[in-house]
């Protein structure tokens, strides 16, 4: 299975043989569905607290005697029913990840990959690397390319001008190889992807 290698100029620099193992899988909604919420579960903070009944700096001396004034029973002004007192059953800090298995992630990667080459949305370069970081450039080069909004994944590391020049970019997203995933991938219209990036994810995804 061949694709054709390009530039950043958008000229044609050969073409490279594609794993069927890794860009020719058969779409698997549910498997990118479990991948995406469990992404976005590990990256919630789950700082979210409120102040229970203990927490609420308040008098604990009972707020009327127990019988005689016609009122309700009530012990202190820290109870949930009281305006300022303490809630009741809130939310506390806790950990929302919770374990995928690592062949059940590598499959997802796999499929988003794959469904990035079935749409035609895959993109092949040669390199990704600027002699300046300027925006100005990088921006020229996109559309050449024909590009909007896309993902670049590249080798182990960033070239520091493609960096400093993409950041002021929207919708425009450059990742190292071990950053690949499948959210990221999912939510930019088209992947572009270099030489070295094939290598490390057919290293990774072996």
């Amino acid at each position: 299975m061949k694709a054709d290698v390009l530039t950043l100029d958008a000229e044609k620099a050969g073409s490279i043989e594609l794993d069927k193992a890794i860009f020719a899988l058969e779409a698997r909604p549910d498997i990118l569905h479990r991948i995406v919420n469990w992404q976005l579960a590990k990256r919630r903070a789950g700082t979210h607290a409120v102040k229970f009944r203990s927490d609420v700096k308040l008098t604990s001396k009972k707020a009327y005697a127990q019988k005689g004034s016609g009122n309700a029973r009530h012990g202190n002004r820290a109870a949930n029913l009281f305006r300022g007192g303490g809630r009741a059953f809130g939310p506390i800090p806790r950990d929302h990840g919770y374990s995928l298995p690592k062949k059940v992630r590598k499959l997802g990667l796999k499929t988003a990959l794959s469904a990035k080459h079935a749409e035609g949305r895959l993109i092949i370069l040669e390199a990704l690397s600027l002699d300046e970081g300027k925006t100005k450039v990088f921006r020229e080069k996109l559309e050449k390319l024909g590009l909007a909004n896309a993902l670049f994944i590249d080798g182990s590391e960033i070239d520091v001008n493609v960096k400093r020049a993409a950041a002021n970019i929207p919708n425009i997203d450059v990742l190292p190889t071990q950053g690949a995933n499948v959210y990221d991938i999912l939510r930019r219209d088209t992947l572009v992807l270099t030489r070295s990036a094939l290598e490390k994810l057919a290293e990774r995804l072996k």
